[in-house]
């Protein structure tokens, strides 16, 4: 015996606003056996995209598509590294929509892709200066990025 949620859905008008004859009625069908609650089985399925970009951003952006090696164990430690890569980046995306009043460009969406955070942060062009026992990183002096990596990095 395996439970299923039902979410169904009438429409009496279409995407225009003109109503309709007949009322359109779509039905979605979920047979799963979580212990969770109908609304929350919905959402999780509704938001399995998400999860598929990741792991698409996982293997195109983070070059993980190929494993190195045919031994498990340098596999797994590849895996294990690109993972914490893949979760540093993550965070530094995350700051960085919470700081995108000090980008250089305009950001709507709410998340950035690796690819993006890589090019606009990572890759940023520095010096790195070691004077008197100190060692810091020096920017250029028109660098439209500096003052959201400097934000960005007092912040980790």
């Amino acid at each position: 015996m395996v439970p299923v949620i039902f979410k169904v859905t009438e429409r009496l008008e279409d995407q225009d606003g003109n109503r309709l004859l007949m009322p359109e009625i779509e039905v979605e069908t979920y047979w799963t056996n979580l212990p969770l609650e109908a609304e929350d089985v919905i959402e999780l399925y509704h938001d399995h995209g998400t999860s598929e970009q990741f792991h698409s951003e996982l293997k195109s952006d983070m070059n993980v598509e190929r494993l190195p090696s045919g031994k498990f164990k340098a596999n797994q430690f590849f895996l294990h590294c690109a993972m914490l890569a893949f979760n540093v980046l993550r965070v530094i995306g995350n700051h960085l929509i919470h700081n995108k009043s000090l980008a250089p460009i305009k950001i709507k969406a709410q998340r950035r892709r690796l690819r993006c955070v890589i090019r606009d942060l990572i890759l940023t062009a520095c010096k790195h200066v070691k004077h008197a026992g100190d060692e810091t990183l020096k920017f250029g002096r028109h660098s439209p990025w500096f003052k959201l990596y400097q934000k960005i990095s007092f912040s980790l």
